[in-house]
């Protein structure tokens, strides 16, 4: 699947992937394709993880979504409940996970940084903010764990995510190099977004 991470420190706001391609049993490197599993969207960068047409999917997606807006959870989760039926309308979308699931699924998981800080985005559009760090994908135990030990001595977040990021592809099986980080100076904290 995937390790990607976020990490904000030392006024530092950062998001790191792997570089590795699966499908079934087949791995596909960077040597190979240039996946980056990281994109922007005007001043935010976003990684997802899952379905390896997510990427593509949610990429284009965003260029219909009207004035798509990232500064804050409540922006960022009513640009995505406007994302949701373009997805279903225009690229295809199967929304159907369980039975009984109380909402449609969207089907991935992304983590976005911009100065103002960084976010989770789970499948039913559901919006966490993160004050340190956090990661998604397959390897995100190992990523967790690596910058839960790093914390204390790192200086960046392009540090905290960086080693997140190599934990995971040092460990999981679906995770592979290079990482590949992006970074951007934070806001102050408190100040308006």
């Amino acid at each position: 699947m995937t390790t990607i991470t976020v990490a904000r420190k030392g006024g530092q706001i950062a998001i790191a992937a792997d570089r590795l391609t699966t499908f079934g049993d087949t791995r596909l490197s960077s040597a190979y394709e240039a996946n980056a599993k990281i994109f922007r969207v005007r001043d935010t960068w976003i990684g997802i993880a899952g379905s390896s047409a997510h990427h593509h999917v949610i990429e284009h997606a965003f260029r219909k979504v009207d004035a798509p807006a990232f500064g804050s959870k409540v922006e960022i989760f009513d640009t995505m409940v406007r994302l949701h039926p373009l997805l279903k309308e225009h690229f295809f979308l199967n929304p159907k996970e369980e039975d009984d699931d109380p909402y449609e699924s969207s089907q991935y998981v992304m983590l976005m940084a911009n100065a103002g800080g960084i976010y989770g985005v789970y499948s039913y559009r559901e919006v966490f903010s993160f004050d340190r760090y956090w990661a998604i994908g397959s390897g995100r135990a190992f990523a967790l764990g690596a910058m839960y030990a790093a914390w204390g001595r790192a200086r960046s977040g392009r540090e905290v995510a960086s080693i997140g990021a190599a934990a995971g592809c040092e460990f999981d099986k679906n995770s592979g190099g290079p990482v590949v980080v992006r970074t951007v100076k934070a806001k102050p904290t408190g100040s308006s977004t």
